[in-house]
């Protein structure tokens, strides 16, 4: 809280206009939101619900209850199952379940509108899933899951420097209305541009008292990267992560000069060890871990994967 005073600097015109704006679009102006609403324990881990995705379209209100039922007492949102903000929360708080964190599709929507229903569902973080498509080559499309190719060229430096820009604007207004606003990785922040990566260009130029990180360890991780490493060297940064698993690759199965095309699994199936991140995460301060799985669901189906995720990640939970 060292630059508390820096944030309180007179508001110009256009600055006051737009809180105006965002008053009378029924989301309410504070100051620095405070502690997260919602306690950090890595030994209550959430699912991230684009795993059931299919089935909160089908049946929202049965697939949240089941997801309590495994156990779960926080997901993370991924849409609201064709309902509004408002019509969602009543079906969290009827399954008994808490939404720390939103993710939001800043690629389409206004922010205010984003920021309300997020407010509206009682989360902490807004997240974006996408912030800016990669459009730089290379194209690993051969790596990438089923439905994903999109996701393997490269951010450029370029879009990075963007990215980062626009990180630092979210964060600023999600502050002013009492949200903490928070990137979270693919795959392409991690392909190589001129022997730069992406992600690293975003913890360098965002602006750590508005902006976090939540770490997608499946991706980060079949990128060549390894998440431990990120949070010793940014403590604070990183508010949450993502445990999704990948099938193991053999060492000849690319082609020449390409990798594998990765398959993803059931947590516990794959090659990541989340014992060390966990224990990592605890130490840097991570306050939520969501289990996801996409894009394959060859072994059982989606509501079984969450039930193996979550006995995988209570078991992996530091004491």
């Amino acid at each position: 809280m060292a630059n508390m005073k820096r944030h309180w600097a007179p508001l110009s015109r256009r600055q006051f206009l737009r809180g105006a704006s965002w008053a009378t679009a029924g989301v309410a102006t504070s100051a620095w939101p405070g502690p997260p609403r919602t306690a950090s324990s890595l030994k209550d881990p959430g699912i991230q619900l684009w795993t059931v995705n299919g089935l909160m379209q089908l049946d929202a209100p049965a697939t949240l209850a089941a997801l309590r039922a495994i156990g779960y007492t926080k997901v993370e949102s991924a849409g609201f199952g064709k309902r509004s903000a408002q019509e969602f929360r009543v079906l969290l708080d009827a399954a008994g379940l808490r939404c720390p964190s939103a993710h939001l599709d800043f690629l389409k929507g206004e922010p205010a509108k984003l920021f309300a229903d997020a407010k509206s569902i009682g989360a902490d973080y807004a997240t974006s899933s996408i912030l800016v498509l990669g459009t730089g080559a290379p194209s690993y499309s051969g790596l990438a899951p089923r439905g994903y190719a999109w996701q393997f060229s490269a951010m450029t430096q370029a879009d990075a420097h963007k990215a980062a820009a626009r990180a630092n604007e979210l964060g600023r207004l999600a502050r002013r209305v009492g949200l903490r606003y928070a990137y979270h990785n693919h795959f392409f922040e991690f392909v190589p541009d001129a022997g730069v990566t992406a992600y690293d260009i975003l913890l360098r130029e965002t602006d750590p008292d508005y902006v976090w990180f939540e770490i997608d360890c499946g991706w980060m991780m079949a990128a060549g990267h390894d998440p431990v490493n990120y949070m010793e060297r940014h403590p604070g940064r990183i508010a949450m992560i993502h445990a999704r698993d990948f099938e193991p690759v053999p060492a000849d199965a690319g082609e020449a000069g390409r990798p594998a095309r990765r398959i993803c699994t059931e947590l516990g199936h794959g090659f990541i060890d989340y014992r060390r991140i966990l224990r990592a995460a605890k130490t840097a301060g991570v306050r939520h871990c969501f289990a996801e799985q996409d894009g394959d669901f060859a072994h059982m189906i989606p509501i079984e994967a969450a039930k193996v995720a979550y006995r995988y990640l209570t078991s992996m939970a530091p004491s």
